[in-house]
């Protein structure tokens, strides 16, 4: 009997080919495709997850002592030819518009000795060292071609000078301290000026006396009195007490009243000006006594005191 084969397809077979060729993604592989979509995951798994690699790999060879030091000391070796290479050397220094004295003080505070590398000078904080010294008011610090450290210098100019309690100082247009003398000889030609608080107010005493131009040969100084006016003080013991505000026009009526009426050529001792409203004249014991004596009365002595009848007899 021959043999019948069927050639009908199998339906098992047919089910699972069926299900082998699912286009449809498996649960894993969808969910992974979504985190994929987001631009967080592709930058870590393409810049962090080698980035950690490097990382890790660098750890693990760095953390052998012996090959940190091979490191460090191969660095080094490179630094320090790159920074003793020929254009990188400062040899000469240069000072424009300083006196001797702050030249000779610059050069000495550099840190190193030239010539040396421009790495070893550290241009920012040598400006702030040498702005220490009162004297300067600015400083320019740069390297220039051919190995030159340039430093243009602006010197603070001496205005006034001030008499306090510990010495004298002489400052500039500002009030800063320029430098200390030991006697007003010393700078003749300044200005001075005394009392607590004066350093503070140095614009308005220069002012002062500059209004005071046409007097100035007899203006001894300046003094500040409870921080807040001053007094204006001449030869002869003369002194001109001005207001707390308004100084400098007090000053100007003065000088006018001075150049009509020759006031302060008279035995006057104080022209008070501390009330603007009521000026007062303080004369002075000369000028009294001729007073006192066309009135009868009993003259004064050098301290202000009557001069007792007995007292001129033993005198």
């Amino acid at each position: 009997m021959p043999e019948v084969i069927d050639h009908r397809p199998n339906r098992a077979l047919l089910q699972a080919d069926r299900v082998k060729r699912d286009p449809a993604p498996s649960r894993l592989q969808y969910r992974l495709e979504r985190m994929w979509l987001r631009p967080i995951w592709r930058r870590a798994v393409r810049i962090g997850v080698p980035a950690f690699l490097v990382a890790m790999t660098a750890g693990i060879w760095l953390s052998d002592e012996d090959r940190r030091a091979l490191l460090s000391d191969g660095v080094q070796q490179v630094m320090t030819k790159v920074q003793s290479r020929e254009e990188f050397q400062v040899r000469t220094m240069t000072v424009e518009g300083a006196s001797p004295v702050v030249d000779t003080a610059l050069r000495a505070m550099l840190p190193v000795d030239l010539p040396a590398s421009s790495f070893d000078i550290d241009l920012t904080a040598l400006r702030l060292q040498v702005m220490q010294l009162d004297v300067i008011e600015s400083i320019d610090l740069r390297i220039k071609p051919g190995g030159i450290l340039s430093a243009v210098v602006k010197e603070r100019e001496p205005a006034i000078l001030w008499r306090h309690a510990r010495g004298i100082e002489i400052l500039d247009k500002t009030g800063h301290r320029v430098a200390s003398v030991t006697s007003r000889d010393v700078r003749p030609e300044l200005p001075l000026i005394a009392g607590d608080g004066a350093d503070l107010a140095v614009p308005e005493a220069l002012a002062l006396i500059d209004a005071a131009g046409p007097i100035l040969p007899r203006v001894r100084g300046l003094v500040r009195r409870g921080e807040r006016r001053w007094d204006l003080v001449l030869d002869h013991g003369q002194r001109i007490m001005l207001p707390a505000k308004g100084a400098v026009i007090a000053m100007e009526a003065v000088i006018a009243l001075d150049r009509a009426q020759d006031m302060l050529g008279r035995d006057i001792a104080a022209v008070d000006l501390r009330n603007p409203s009521r000026p007062v004249m303080r004369l002075g014991i000369d000028a009294r006594n001729t007073i006192r004596a066309a009135r009868g009365q009993p003259v004064l002595g050098p301290d202000g005191k009557v001069v007792q009848e007995d007292e001129k007899k033993g005198g």
